[in-house]
């Protein structure tokens, strides 16, 4: 299954679907009202980031790994709105052998403390696992970030070790936690 047979997940009071062109000045206000809120987490940006040319450019690319089953990006929206309060990005997929990839995600301010991320990044991770076929899905937190630390942890994330000064984070390199969720029903393909 590709990612254009299934492009909307529900869970609760959450939309959780691919990011497509039209969304850019969506995204862009997503992390123009959140700029400050995830600077301690993320890269620093330039600012074509922050801008709906920006992303627009940034969408063609995406939907080309789309279409490929390269990465995945999601925006995470409440039913009742056309608000993007979060992002869910799957990186560097790798199938045979490894059948494995990469996971980050943000969440607006106002979201946080609802249970928002750890319900979408469950349903993301249970549809890469079913549709995908991924063996283990790999994430990585900043030690001093609690809740993302907690959420990993709720939805089953193993750590697996400490790289220092493994991203350039906020202007320096940080720590981080690495850890893993396998998938317990992982079927060889063949």
């Amino acid at each position: 299954m590709t990612m254009s047979d299934t492009k909307t997940l529900y869970i609760d009071d959450l939309i959780i679907r691919a990011a497509t062109v039209d969304d850019d000045k969506r995204i862009s206000q997503y992390f123009i009202d959140n700029r400050q809120h995830l600077k301690p987490w993320e890269p620093k940006r330039d600012e074509a980031f922050f801008t709906a040319d920006g992303w627009a450019k940034r969408l063609i690319q995406l939907s080309e790994l789309h279409k490929y089953n390269l990465a995945y990006y999601f925006v995470i929206q409440m039913m009742d709105s056309d608000e993007v309060i979060g992002t869910i990005s799957y990186s560097n997929i790798v199938k045979f052998p490894f059948y494995a990839c990469s996971v980050g995600y943000s969440l607006a301010e106002a979201a946080q403390g609802r249970g928002v991320m750890r319900r979408a990044l469950q349903k993301t991770n249970q549809w890469l696992f079913d549709h995908q076929n991924m063996h283990r899905i790999m994430a990585a937190y900043i030690p001093t970030n609690n809740r993302s630390g907690n959420v990993l942890s709720s939805l089953g994330f193993e750590k697996e070790g400490y790289a220092k000064k493994y991203l350039f984070i906020d202007n320096k390199w940080q720590d981080h936690v690495l850890t893993s969720l396998t998938n317990i029903k992982w079927v060889n393909p063949k």
